[in-house]
């Protein structure tokens, strides 16, 4: 999980800003339930009257309300006011003035309005006794209410008085409304600034995220070894650079968005509902405490499926990549159908698993609602008892539903991605796995040059093994390639003859001995350096999407036109470019596979020639080319490339009769180095593989050239 979290590091500037946004948000979410509060209880019941005392009262009120005030009370009733004709006006007073007000003369305003009520009664015939006697009665009957009940008994008295003052309340009611829907709808305007902005950021910090990932992915990959790509399946590298940086990029903007907002709604939520004194907080936590038990429930038989998901997406990849690369071969050998199956079986297994983790995810919204359902059912049924008690006030119980709503889905957010987490958590883990794995081809701690780069390649005592693997594939492997000669390697197949041109540009780092160019050994000179040095003809020839120049000027785009052509024309490409209808810009397919195999391996080579390197190295590159194509281009290759190194791998005895020097490769060892002719003589391995290729009469006329060269020799 903390390569999940990791990805954040680098922009903690945008989740601090996140965090301010989220919590600007939040506080206006969690205002708009205290507004839906004020709109019933003060707007719709109370009228619009924030204070039990009136704005307005006239004189015979004002007195009546006195009379069951004591000498303090009524310091505070008559300093509250200000006589004006036959009313009194209240002065503008602070709000904390008024709270204590509200909490002092409550009492008394309820008496009077309680004792107004009763029939024939006249204020100025009372005396005390009957005045003393009625407060007793009074006091007894409001206290049988509760303390709600009582402040709405306060605030219809001042209703009453100022209306009989002529005050308009209907419209002080409205004003108040509107201002408090008008303060929602800002609030709202503001909720949704916020979120759209937090969205915003989210998205962009999410996305960026993946961008950098996939781009750290690709750059670590292109520098990995053969011995990496051997180690990390290429169906599972893609599935790595797709699938799994979407999970964290998906993932990362959730947690973003939800994940951080549901504290801040959790945190916001508890406040509220402490600040409503609705002492219904039991409630809350018997929701959480149940939905805690169901989503444990579910990821006790989720997880495991989620675990072991990634790897049948490798598998399903892996399959379909494949099946698609060899088409034709499935096609040559109807295959379909038992392929077919093979990718159904890889398919149905991973639809099983989503399909598992899916219906037991599926479980988890109607139980959340349910819950959340019958929390509401829950607290109306509390509540209406403490609303019909005199306790609670409905506004107050409607934002107490609301406030518990949010709690419970800001919870339900958190245990939800507690279980998208873990999944996202394996993706980062197999994201870090291909980060974190360097490749074992190590750039020199102080490079060398070559006084003079000539293009020598030397092995001198060169040992290999394969990773994991028990034996060595080359030994004791010593020889050197000169400029200007042509050095082929033949050998039986799984001989080790493309393990041994491999490890020249280092796709691979011998185990023994050294291979040296130029006299310097090759794990000390810079990467770069060394492949600049080398042109590499690999066995299968591989095209890029884009021109036939294009890819010719793939290892040399500075390459001119001309040496564009000049490199095809020794490859023998340029005849069947010129019979394209645009020529050198005719488009080449991913893969070249709108060319021939030939045209496709002709190209790979003009691909080499126009880097212009000191070392060309064609690693059975000749196969899939005809025999007289085969003869022209090595004629021409060895007039106009002369002064380079040619190292080539290859199958058939013709193409390296003309070789300065051979070595014929027998499980991993040099059994012999000479010349086509010498090795008739002094090699078995060559003669065996000469025979089984080359008429009797060839074999003949290869003796007769021998003898011919000796006796000019004597």
């Amino acid at each position: 999980m903390k390569y999940l979290f990791g990805n954040l590091k680098h922009y903690w500037k945008a989740v601090i800003l996140l965090a301010i946004l989220l919590i600007f948000q939040g506080y206006c979410e969690m205002s708009m339930p205290q507004y839906t509060q004020n709109i019933i209880d003060v707007g719709i019941q109370n009228k619009g009257i924030t204070h039990i005392l009136p704005v307005k009262i006239t004189k015979d009120e004002f007195e009546a309300a006195g009379i069951f005030m004591d000498d303090e009370q009524k310091e505070d009733w008559e300093d509250a006011y200000a006589e004006e004709g036959d009313v009194y006006v209240l002065h503008d007073l602070s709000e904390e003035h008024l709270k204590e007000l509200d909490e002092s003369l409550l009492m008394p305003e309820v008496l009077a309005y309680q004792t107004r009520k009763i029939p024939g009664i006249s204020f100025a015939k009372l005396g005390e006794k009957q005045i003393a006697a009625m407060k007793s009665q009074a006091e007894k009957m409001v206290g049988k209410a509760g303390d709600r009940t009582v402040r709405a008994m306060g605030i219809q008295f001042a209703y009453e008085a100022e209306k009989a003052a002529g005050v308009d309340v209907d419209a002080r009611q409205r004003s108040y409304l509107w201002q408090s829907g008008g303060r929602m709808i800002l609030m709202a305007l503001f909720m949704a600034i916020a979120a759209i902005a937090v969205s915003f950021v989210a998205s962009r910090v999410g996305a960026s995220v993946g961008r950098d990932l996939r781009s750290r992915i690709f750059g670590n990959v292109i520098s990995y070894s053969s011995a990496e790509m051997d180690r990390f399946q290429t169906s599972s590298l893609i599935t790595r650079a797709t699938n799994d940086v979407q999970q964290v990029q998906m993932v990362t903007t959730m947690l973003l968005r939800m994940v951080l907002y549901a504290p801040v709604l959790g945190t916001w939520g508890v406040v509220k509902v402490w600040q409503s004194h609705a002492n219904m907080s039991w409630i809350i936590l018997l929701g959480i405490a149940v939905m805690v038990g169901i989503i444990m429930t579910l990821m006790f038989f989720a997880m495991p499926k989620f675990k072991i998901m990634q790897s049948l997406v490798d598998k399903l990849n892996g399959v379909s990549r494949e099946l698609l690369t060899g088409i034709m071969v499935v096609r040559a050998f109807g295959r379909e159908k038992t392929e077919e199956k093979r990718f159904d079986d890889a398919n149905t297994d991973l639809m099983r698993t989503q399909l598992f983790t899916n219906r037991v995810m599926t479980f988890m919204m109607p139980s959340m609602m349910f819950i959340m359902s019958g929390l509401s059912v829950l607290i109306t049924w509390v509540a209406s008892h403490r609303v019909e008690s005199g306790v609670l006030e409905v506004g107050a119980m409607t934002s107490f539903i609301t406030y518990s709503m949010i709690i419970i889905s800001s919870f339900m957010i958190l245990t939800a991605m507690s279980i998208i987490l873990p999944r996202a958590g394996v993706a980062a883990e197999r994201i870090n796995e291909v980060l974190t794995t360097k490749s074992s081809i190590l750039e020199p701690e102080a490079a060398e040059r070559p006084a003079e780069e000539k293009g020598v390649v030397r092995f001198d005592h060169v040992n290999f093994r394969y990773p994991g693997a028990e034996e060595d594939a080359l030994r004791d492997v010593t020889f050197t390639a000169k400029p200007g000669q042509t050095t082929a390697i033949i050998g039986s197949t799984g001989s080790g003859k493309s393990t041994l041109v491999n490890l020249i540009p280092r796709f691979y780092d011998v185990t023994g001995g050294s291979i040296q160019v130029d006299g310097i050994d090759i794990r000390q000179i810079d990467l770069k350096t060394l492949r600049d040095e080398i042109g590499f003809v690999p066995q299968k020839g591989t095209l890029f999407s884009g021109t036939i120049a294009s890819n010719i000027r793939f290892g040399r785009p500075e390459a001119s036109d001309d040496e564009v052509r000049r490199a095809a024309m020794i490859a023998q490409a340029d005849d069947f470019i010129k019979e394209k209808e645009d020529g050198y810009d005719s488009y080449i397919s991913q893969g070249g596979t709108n060319v021939s195999g030939g045209q496709k391996q002709r190209l790979s080579i003009a691909r080499a020639i126009a880097k212009r390197p000191k070392v060309l190295v064609f690693d059975d590159s000749f196969s899939a080319l005809d025999m007289k194509t085969d003869a022209k281009l090595r004629e021409v290759l060895a007039k106009e490339e002369k002064d380079t190194t040619r190292i080539i791998v290859a199958q058939r005895v013709s193409t390296i009769l003309n070789a300065d020097q051979i070595l014929v490769i027998d499980e991993g060892r040099i059994a012999g180095i000479g010349t086509h002719t010498e090795l008739l003589d002094s090699c078995e391995v060559y003669r065996q593989i000469a025979s089984s290729q080359l008429s009797k009469k060839e074999l003949e006329d290869t003796r007769k050239m021998r003898k011919e060269a000796a006796g000019d020799a004597e």
